[in-house]
């Protein structure tokens, strides 16, 4: 051989060693990346779990008022479905029209106080009102029940993925075997890729001229949905292949199995993906595994290769042919017998409504969400699977939404001015909602569109309160008196005329409605009226650092000058420290801290945390009631009898609120249960031009109407040491036969009148009394 020869030889030798050697070092680099990459997923963490945030339950009583509608549309959301004939399983409802029967199987569910075991109920209806309740299997009449929470979102980051976690012995062997049958009948037999299969499906994809059939096995499924994508590429194949093989290498079939039937994915409720097989037991059965009957079991095997095709709730008809394509895959293959075939393919698919999960009470979460960043992170409430418990109902969330929402369309409808063109600057509001007693927010609007806006006005704008203020004033007064020592009561002369008031080498004049003065007057008529000039002269009187201190006290929070115009609403506050505040009123002088999350448990049901209701008595219950009463009048004679022109009959007190400028428009009012605040305004701050009664009550009115539809009519009770007397109501002594009108007055004792009505002489009505 020439030397020429033997040198490209040993030359072109050396070229391949180290380009096989190159090869060798960057495939094995390769696949022990892969391999890192396998054992990170299946060794780490698997799955986000996101957390779920639920309403508070439904609570349901004889007496109670309920419409039909209302009812079965709240058993539809909790993911019963109706039967014809008696319900025999959980989550199963039969409402019979004729006789007005519900009977309903309840579904088992851990709440945090306790665990509620699924039992079949009747309701009988008669009319909108419950009749009864009782336990169909014991007879027992029932006084009250409660139906489960609904779930009314989820947190998480881009897709919510929901799915329960179950071992593979948790799994009827069964469906197992329908699921390998249909998707992996080798499983067992191969390594991870199976040759036979991908010799089909290449023989198939030549004759096509196109990738359309996959041979991939079990395990390159699981592969394809934990680390890639669903792209169709010959690189993408290999690598599926190799991962396949190295998870095969590194784990047992029995795990493998396991993974795959918690990752398939098995349809979609909305935003909610479904997940594994116990979560589509559920969505499509409300059945857990071991319930499941062997068509339903052939059913979710056939879902596998396309969920959304075949879904029954898309339609029955594809569903039922896929289900009896893997009935007949099972008895060909003796895994079924003839007569299990037979049965299983006369069993009827359901036809079902699909009930999405949608979030229901945007802003009401967003508040929610600040609220769990005190001890949670974003990383916790979007992993860990949390549960988390709320004080919200969503009956009053949907019925706020919509007070709000209709509301502003007829302002805009009546007052055409109010109509902007641009969404930035259009016409806005809010509708916050608690339970004086315990300070549950259980409904928050925060605007008119959440998709629009998501600034929550509820808690984030700061307005000028105007004449909501006023009550502080009032309640100041009653209970320090002036500074000279004069005492207030309901029927003491104040002075509606104009003046001014000098403060640090300053002057402020207050002005009334329209410049119209009124003179002397009562300081009921006062505040009912809410008449400016008498406002700020009860409050130099009583002194406005008092005024301010009180009104922190009372749940404001923000920062208050104490300046003379504090005493008709001129600082800025947020809708829901006016709700606190108000809330401490009509719960007889005691605070409570505003609540939204009352429990968070783990996917264990263990509690993390329990919130309970936190109070500080900050008025006396006299103080409080006696500030309750006079504002009572303002919906019986004053600046919101328009709320009793539209058919608000019950007890209530409440105060409208209008900024000097006319641009924020308020009413806050509430029975001794249930207390609302409206807010109407422009973000931009525009001059609204409209009162607090014609913006913000008729919105107020609407929902409270519709609120409390059916429950009980309450009234605020008076504590010991206060007494009641009929008075002139210009007089404001006490009143006589000749008196043209007659009110009956609430004083705390030692503090009522004890002369007779000097404008109609005569003896006294009555005798003074308690109640």
């Amino acid at each position: 051989m020439k030397k020429s020869n033997l040198r490209f030889f040993s030359i072109s030798l050396i070229v391949l060693l180290l380009i096989t050697s190159s090869g060798i070092v960057v495939g094995s680099w390769y696949l022990r990346t892969l391999e890192d990459t396998v054992t990170a997923k299946f060794d780490g963490q698997k799955w986000r779990f996101p957390s779920k945030i639920y309403s508070d339950s439904y609570l349901l009583y004889a007496g109670m008022s309920l419409r039909t509608e209302d009812i079965l549309e709240k058993l539809r959301r909790l993911g019963y479905h109706e039967t014809k004939a008696a319900p025999d399983g959980k989550g199963e409802y039969r409402f019979q029209r004729s006789s007005g029967l519900l009977d309903i199987y309840l579904h088992d569910f851990n709440y945090p106080t306790e665990t509620f075991k699924g039992v079949p109920i009747r309701i009988s209806l008669q009319g909108n009102t419950v009749g009864k309740l009782q336990n169909v299997d014991s007879g027992e009449e029932l006084f009250s029940l409660e139906l489960e929470p609904e779930l009314v979102t989820g947190l998480y980051e881009t897709v919510w993925q929901e799915r329960r976690l179950v071992k593979l012995t948790e799994v009827p062997p069964l469906l197992v075997r329908a699921i390998l049958a249909i998707e992996d009948e080798r499983f067992y037999r191969h390594f991870g890729v199976d040759p036979v299969a991908l010799m089909r499906a290449s023989w198939v994809n030549f004759r096509s001229g196109s990738v359309v059939q996959g041979g991939s096995t079990l395990t390159q499924q699981l592969v394809k949905n934990f680390f890639l994508g669903s792209e169709r590429t010959i690189s993408r194949k290999l690598k599926e292949a190799f991962m396949a093989l190295i998870v095969e290498r590194n784990y047992s079939k029995n795990e493998i199995l396991e993974n795959y039937l918690n990752e398939i994915y098995l349809g979609q409720k909305g935003s909610q993906g479904i997940y594994g097989i116990w979560e589509a037991s559920q969505f499509y059965f409300s059945k857990p595994l071991t319930e499941l009957s062997t068509g339903e079991m052939a059913l979710l095997a056939g879902l596998i290769r396309g969920p959304n095709n075949y879904s029954p709730y898309r339609s029955v008809e594809a569903a039922t042919k896929r289900r009896n394509v893997v009935l007949a895959k099972l008895v060909d293959d003796k895994i079924i017998s003839p007569q299990q075939y037979d049965a299983s393919v006369r069993e009827t698919l359901p036809h079902r409504q699909l009930i999405k999960v949608t979030n229901d009470a945007p802003y009401y979460v967003d508040f929610l969400r600040r609220e769990l960043a005190e001890n949670y992170s974003n990383d916790v409430l979007t992993t860990e699977g949390l549960r988390i418990f709320t004080s919200l109902d969503l009956h009053l969330q949907k019925l706020a939404e919509r007070s709000l929402s209709e509301g502003l369309k007829r302002l805009e409808a009546k007052y055409p001015a109010l109509r902007r063109r641009g969404e930035e600057d259009s016409l806005e509001g809010a509708v916050v909602v608690i339970r004086p007693q315990t300070g549950e927010i259980k409904a928050m609007a925060g605007g008119r569109n959440y998709q629009k806006s998501q600034f929550n006005r509820v808690f984030q704008a700061k307005r000028q309160p105007g004449s909501i203020f006023k009550p502080f004033v009032y309640l100041a007064a009653l209970m320090y008196g002036a500074d000279n020592g004069r005492k207030f009561t309901a029927m003491t002369k104040v002075d509606d005329s104009p003046f001014t008031w000098e403060y640090d080498r300053q002057e402020w004049k207050p002005g009334n409605y329209n410049d119209e003065f009124f003179g002397t007057v009562t300081l009921r008529r006062g505040l009912e009226k809410s008449l400016n000039s008498a406002t700020a002269r009860i409050a130099r009187e009583v002194g406005i650092r008092r005024v301010r201190d009180l009104a922190q006290r009372l749940g404001i929070q923000s920062s208050l000058p104490a300046v003379p115009s504090l005493s008709l609403g001129a600082a800025e506050v947020t809708p829901l420290e006016v709700a606190v505040a108000f809330s401490t009123l009509a719960n007889n002088g005691v605070r409570t801290r505003p609540l939204t999350v009352k429990q968070v448990l783990d996917p264990e049901a263990r509690v993390l945390e329990k919130r309970d209701v936190r109070v500080e008595k900050v008025v006396s219950a006299q103080m409080a009631f006696l500030i309750n009463h006079l504002l009572k009048g303002v919906l019986d004679r004053g600046t919101a009898d328009s709320a009793r022109r539209a058919g608000f009959t019950r007890p209530a007190a409440g105060k409208t609120g209008t900024t000097n400028d006319y641009k924020d428009a308020w009413f806050v009012g509430y029975t001794p249960d249930l207390l609302t605040v409206v807010w109407v305004g422009f973000d931009n701050q525009s001059k609204l031009g409209l009162s607090g009664s014609q913006a913000a009550l008729p919105i107020w009115t609407d929902f409270m109407m519709r609120a409390t539809a059916g429950t009980p009519v309450t009234d605020f009770v008076p504590p010991p040491g206060i007494k009641f007397i009929d008075v002139d109501p210009i007089s404001g002594q006490l009143a006589t036969p000749s008196c043209t009108s007659v009110i009956r007055e609430a004083f705390a004792e030692g503090d009522e009148p004890t002369l007779t009505c000097a404008l109609h002489p005569g003896e006294q009505v009555q005798a003074p009394r308690f109640e």
